[in-house]
């Protein structure tokens, strides 16, 4: 196992029907609150009942309701304006992740004080120049969809519509003070939003399995059951969008991919640095980019890795491992994955968003000039080159 530091300072308020301290929650952190969030209606009546809470707290509000997937840098410039202009002294995000890491942005960008707030973002990792914000004001999250683990982590992820790109910052202050996981909240999610933020959770666990250390077995039994967890209550879910056990478990994985818990000592998501393109490029929601990579990117390496692999597709996907070799095996569970993502009806293949060969040497171009390092590669084990994340993107199409 790899050597690491473990910190992780947020307080987690957990279970169905938690929303309702959500008053209570925020009166500890500030007296004047910012509420971040949609104004698209899927959270009109939770931002409601959130007012009322906080009226009844002590605590005045206002409401700051321009969030959009991939929440640009522009957009957090604006509220970051509206922010010092009302006193906040408290940010609440409420939603799924772009409402959260845009929160989480917003308070470290009222307190930023080295320029442009894109400076937060780590936005070339061969020539880093990254000015990351040393403080921000306390955040309350309250999440509405399982998927970024954002209310657990010290990580926002931006893009920006004036460059092209899409990136994150991460700092020890991003981390929450409070984070209040009400499933109740997810009830009524869409079944595709529901499908999208439970692979987006696979992806966090399955990238730093299949490309992080090769020996830590408690690491990979934490990894495995995790993402069988996932697996098995997902299609639950999709079948009856209020089976309580369910959604909890959906919730609580969500947030645990993505906590640290999943990966000490390694932090390698290169998949996710492909999916940044295929957003900031094409526009594919987040776990939609990630259901498409991850079966070619596991078919490319898993014979570099076929314990690995084949521990995979039996311990998560129930493949029966009788009378195959590991690599067979692992080809399998591959297989098995890609039917289980379509099955939850989740593209698997980047031709059903339009992209066609001709698209694969700029969205290369894009990964490189965000994510590859100073050795002219993308960072994980093994290290991935320009060449072959060419070739994957060939075998999604």
């Amino acid at each position: 196992m790899n050597a690491f530091t473990y910190h992780n300072p947020v307080k987690v308020v957990f279970g169905n029907g938690t929303f309702a301290q959500a008053g209570q929650e925020a009166a500890k952190l500030g007296k004047r609150a910012i509420i971040v969030s949609y104004n698209d209606g899927s959270v009109t009546g939770t931002l409601a009942k959130l007012k009322e809470m906080l009226d009844a707290a002590g605590v005045a509000s206002m409401q700051f309701l321009e969030v959009v997937p991939n929440p640009p840098v522009e957009m957090i410039e604006r509220g970051v304006e509206q922010a010092k202009a009302f006193g906040a002294d408290l940010v609440i995000g409420v939603g799924g992740g772009s409402a959260m890491d845009a929160a989480k942005a917003l308070a470290a960008g009222v307190l930023y004080t080295h320029g442009d707030l894109w400076n937060m973002v780590y936005a070339c990792h061969s020539n880093v120049t990254t000015q990351p914000p040393e403080k921000s004001l306390p955040t309350l999250l309250i999440p509405t969809l399982p998927a970024t683990g954002s209310e657990m982590n010290n990580c926002s992820v931006l893009s920006s519509t004036t460059r092209g790109k899409k990136s994150y910052i991460w700092a020890e202050c991003l981390y929450a003070k409070t984070s209040i996981l009400d499933p109740e909240l997810t009830y009524t999610l869409p079944p595709f939003q529901t499908a999208c933020g439970s692979i987006d959770a696979i992806s966090h666990v399955l990238e730093i399995y299949v490309n992080g250390q090769d020996e830590s077995d408690l690491l990979h039994a934490w990894q495995l059951a995790l993402m069988r967890t996932i697996v098995e209550n997902l299609p639950v879910v999709l079948k009856d969008p209020k089976n309580v056990h369910a959604r909890t478990e959906l919730m609580w994985c969500a947030t645990c991919a993505i906590n640290g818990w999943a990966s000490p000592g390694d932090a390698w998501t290169p998949i996710h640095q492909v999916g940044h393109v295929l957003t900031s490029h094409h526009g594919i929601n987040h776990g939609s980019s990630l259901a498409i990579m991850m079966p070619p990117w596991m078919d490319f390496f898993k014979a570099r890795k076929p314990a690995l692999y084949a521990a995979f597709a039996t311990k998560v996907m129930g493949v029966n491992p009788e009378g195959k070799t590991e690599l067979e095996i692992a080809g399998e569970g591959i297989k098995a994955f890609k039917a289980f993502i379509k099955a939850c009806g989740v593209p698997t293949t980047l031709s059903e968003k339009g992209i066609t060969e001709a698209d694969i040497p700029a969205i290369v171009e894009g990964v490189k000039s965000v994510s590859f390092n100073a050795d002219g590669v993308l960072s994980c084990n093994p290290p991935v080159t320009s060449e072959e994340i060419a070739e994957i993107l060939k075998a999604a199409l």
